[in-house]
């Protein structure tokens, strides 16, 4: 691409790389497709030269990142040039400018095909790289069979037939009816005879693509892929250009192999016998060298014949090898070939009768757990999840165990998952499991989810010889002055149904477990004072003969509960204290948990789906993304029956904007009467106010959902209960200063218990100014916005942070927008894991000016806990505005142009 003689876009280059800044460069470019505007209109005027100069200045323009929305045809036109510059701008540009879907292209099709079917090669070069980069359907329909013939033709040159190659394979991902199976099963077979190395790997790469959609046309094809290998692995006839830093071809030597692993088998001894012969070569000619740029084209032949060594599932002495080779790597300084190696070791455990070889390298694996690298940390800790067994996973819990006290946060809910699910599906004896996953709980509760105390309080109630050393081990665990809460709850659960076990022990009378579990009242939580109630109650049932004064310190905790604000904690003390009283019926009520029925372990469970197959996983994404999603759009269309439920729906007064006293008498004349006796309670800092049961026409439902919509505000002003029957829209008459626009809520919504921590109008006002920010917080969740404007185009990315060590399940959002806005929210995770954010796009167009606002109404749950929280998006009619800047010159003569108001309208401001 020479540019040297055009003086003209020298200097506008130079011009905007001397801009000082964006703005500069902006009025430099604006100045510059004016003045190519201008001259396109005048298009007889120019000449060959300048139209080739504008193009070119478009496309820099274009590469700016700012919008061109002309000079196409003056691009496209160069293309029916019959000279090679214009040609050649003509494609380069066509290529840049357009994709497959723009119209223009069709102007094109006859002369591409013309410049492919001709007889000079460069313009069939120019073509067929144009065609390579923008594809399409209708490209692939016009110009697939002329394609193919340039690349069957025996009289075309290397660098043509190369091109029509990889041309037909970009028209066969867009179109696959472009190549015809049964034809092209023998046209395959010949051109992989191709002795070219250039053609033969554009052709190998499009085999691959045939061949992952179609085994069964092509097996004729796999001798020849041995025998490309067997020429390759020989070093037999390869130009220097192809041999890169001694390795013949290290692309067509990956690209082959990769397209053997699409086969399920070889059946020829033969083929099998001398395939195997080249990958022994490539095992044994591969060792780690100095030279950076080599060692990445050795290894990556020799992983992809790794690859197919796995695949082909060859003989043990072939797969020990493997390991061994595996095991020089891991041991190696670079940090990049060890990271290789354990992830090649890693899939190297699904084939059989190999684990045994892959524990020979044990200790370097453990090695590799404290390595400095992350990612190397990572890729040996799914190592040893994998390679563990009966024999070693004493050894291999044991340093997960050590390792967890000194591995970084990122790492520790992984780490503590897997040891679990070894010590559960490894353990030697119940005992050991149960020290285990004490000691888990111990170093690491914040990462250790319910799933696993659960199991192990299920492991001990099947199994009464263990009830006793799992109670005396909670006893221990609560001695020390530093518990996590995790510690107390399964302590304390345990030592509630077997403490009586220990009763002839010192130290472990009623009064004393009673006393030690007690001292941990002040530090914890509700959903731990509610196993701790249960605990005292059971303790005292087994308190024989009778202690009055234990007995009446736990009645006193009781007592003290009985009026607690949590209703669960509530109603077990009440409970509690009522049966402790009756004696027998404690005995009863309390007895000792029946065992648990056998069952699947959740944390089994998780193992199982994370190993379903690649092609499983990609069945079930498809599947997912199928049914509905749990992020909902509201739009303006009714439903199909034309009515909605009004039970579920109601409408909330909102004090965002008051509305004209005239436009609500109208209104509500044409009001149904309500009832005022079912109305929420008002939420605090923002979120909803009182909710007004109401039965409305479904027309006149939907235009009040499509209507000017707003969240936060003070409640409004409550209704006597005598007034059963009045207008909705009277009463917001009547209160100018809570009334506002109306919202959609359901009826039967709580108030929340969870509030927020931030003040929730203050963060919508600041993100009105700014394009980032938090839009909520409460102890639970983080809901932060982060937007980008382009026109009347917008982007939001909601990110939803859990803020806790446990998931929040049931999420659930919900878009209203009102009709100015088209809003389309990606799909929202029903579940968001502990200490994680997602990531959830929201597409904005604004249709027309307007103030009303969109809202979203999230939910989700944590615990017994229902949060439901509606919120006010930011997209504010400001966000839609870009600034211009002008100067005096280009104002005035267009303020002057103007005839009068309401173009014109002129004020002067007296300071």
């Amino acid at each position: 691409m020479a540019l040297s003689g055009m003086r003209g876009l020298s200097v506008f280059i130079s011009d905007v790389r001397n801009c000082q800044n964006k703005e500069q460069e902006r009025l430099r470019v604006d100045k510059e497709l004016g003045n190519i505007r201008t001259r396109f209109k005048n298009e007889k005027g120019l000449s060959h030269y300048e139209k080739k100069k504008y193009v070119w200045k478009i496309l820099y323009i274009h590469m700016l990142g700012y919008d061109v929305d002309f000079g196409h045809t003056e691009t496209v036109s160069l293309i029916s040039a019959p000279k090679y510059p214009e040609k050649q701008v003509g494609y380069i540009v066509t290529s840049c400018l357009l994709n497959e879907n723009h119209d223009f292209l069709r102007i094109v099709i006859n002369t591409v095909r013309n410049d492919i079917i001709g007889r000079n090669e460069t313009f069939q070069c120019l073509a067929l790289t144009m065609v390579g980069n923008i594809g399409g359907k209708e490209f692939s329909e016009s110009l697939a069979p002329d394609v193919q013939k340039l690349l069957v033709s025996s009289s075309c040159r290397p660098l043509v037939r190369k091109k029509a190659a990889l041309c037909l394979l970009r028209l066969y991902r867009k179109n696959p009816d472009v190549v015809n199976i049964d034809g092209w099963s023998d046209r395959m077979s010949q051109l992989l005879d191709e002795r070219d190395l250039g053609v033969l790997t554009a052709v190998m790469s499009l085999f691959v693509a045939l061949v992952s959609n179609n085994i069964e046309a092509y097996w004729n094809c796999l001798p020849k892929c041995v025998k490309i290998l067997e020429r390759l692995a020989r070093n037999q006839d390869i130009p220097p250009e192809y041999t890169y830093y001694g390795i013949p071809s290290p692309w067509l030597q990956v690209k082959t192999m990769r397209s053997l692993q699409y086969f399920p088998t070889i059946e020829d001894p033969n083929t099998r016998r001398a395939l195997f012969e080249v990958l022994q070569r490539i095992l044994m000619g591969t060792d780690v060298v100095k030279n950076v740029n080599k060692n990445n084209a050795a290894h990556a032949v020799l992983f992809e014949a790794l690859a197919l060594v796995m695949h082909l599932d060859a003989e043990k002495e072939m797969m020990s090898q493997c390991v061994a080779l595996l095991g020089k790597f891991i041991a190696v300084r670079e940090p990049n070939i060890r990271y290789l190696g354990l992830e090649n070791m890693t899939r190297m455990l699904l084939v059989s009768d190999v684990q045994d070889i892959i524990k020979r390298h044990q200790s370097q694996i453990i090695t590799s757990l404290k390595d400095p690298d992350i990612s190397i940390r990572r890729r040996a800790l799914d190592l040893l999840y994998g390679m563990c067994d009966v024999t070693n996973t004493k050894d291999i819990v044991e340093e997960l165990l050590q390792y967890l006290n000194t591995a970084e946060f990122a790492m520790r809910e992984e780490l503590a998952l897997k040891a679990a699910i070894l010590a559960e599906k490894f353990a030697p004896d119940l005992s050991w499991y149960v020290d285990v996953i004490l000691q888990l709980i111990d170093k690491a509760g914040d990462f250790v989810s319910d799933d696993i105390w659960y199991r192990v309080v299920q492991f001990v109630t099947n199994n009464e010889d263990l009830q006793p050393y799992a109670a005396a081990k909670a006893r221990e665990y609560l001695e020390k002055p530093a518990l996590h809460e995790t510690m107390v709850k399964v302590s304390a659960y345990l030592l509630g149904e077997y403490s009586h076990l220990l009763a002839q022990r010192p130290g472990c009378s009623p009064k004393e477990i009673f006393t030690i579990i007690s001292e941990k009242l002040p530090t914890i939580t509700t959903s731990t004072v509610a196993i701790l109630l249960s605990t005292f109650a059971k303790i005292l049932m087994h308190n024989h003969p009778l202690d009055p004064e234990l007995q009446e310190q736990i009645w006193s905790i009781f007592r003290k509960y009985e009026s607690y604000i949590d209703v669960e904690i509530q109603q077990r003390s009440v409970e509690y204290f009522a049966l402790s009283r009756k004696g027998a019926a404690l005995a009863d009520v309390l007895a000792e948990m029946p065992k648990f029925p056998e069952r699947q372990s959740a944390l089994l469970k998780k193992t199982e789906d994370a190993e379903v197959d690649t092609a499983e996983q990609s069945a079930i994404r498809i599947r997912s993304q199928q049914q509905t999603s749990n992020a909902l759009v509201v739009t303006g269309q009714s439903p199909a029956n034309g009515s909605v439920p009004v039970s579920q729906l109601a409408l909330v007064r909102m004090p965002s904007q008051n509305m004209e006293a005239s436009s609500t008498h109208d209104q509500a004349t044409s009001q149904d009467q309500i009832n005022s006796q079912d109305r929420e309670l008002s939420h605090e800092n923002g979120s909803v106010t009182a909710v007004v049961p109401q039965e409305v026409h479904p027309a006149d439902l939907l235009g009040d959902l499509l209507g000017p919509l707003a969240i936060e505000g003070p409640p409004a002003p409550a209704v006597p209960a005598e007034h059963k029957d009045y207008n909705l829209l009277s009463t917001l008459d009547a209160t100018p200063d809570a009334a506002g626009p109306l919202a959609l809520t359901t009826v039967d919504d709580q108030p929340n218990l969870i509030q927020p921590i931030v003040n929730v109008a203050e963060r919508f006002n600041a993100l009105c100014l700014k394009d980032s920010g938090v839009l909520y917080e409460d102890p639970h969740i983080q809901i932060g916005i982060k937007a980008e404007w382009r026109s009347h185009h917008g982007r939001f990315v909601l990110f939803l942070g859990n803020k806790n060590t446990s998931p929040l399940v049931s999420v659930r959002a919900v878009i209203l927008p009102p009709t100015h806005l088209k809003m389309e929210l990606s799909l929202v995770p029903e579940t968001i894991p502990p200490r994680a954010q997602v990531q959830c796009p929201l597409e904005v167009v604004n249709l027309r000016a307007s103030r009303d606002l969109a809202v979203l109404d999230l939910s989700y749950k944590f615990g017994t806990a229902v949060v439901n929280v509606k919120l006010r998006i930011p997209a504010v009619l400001n966000k839609f505005l870009q600034p211009l800047s002008i100067s005096a010159d280009e104002f005035f003569p267009q303020w002057k142009s103007l005839s009068g108001p309401p173009l014109k309208l002129q004020e002067v401001i007296v300071p």
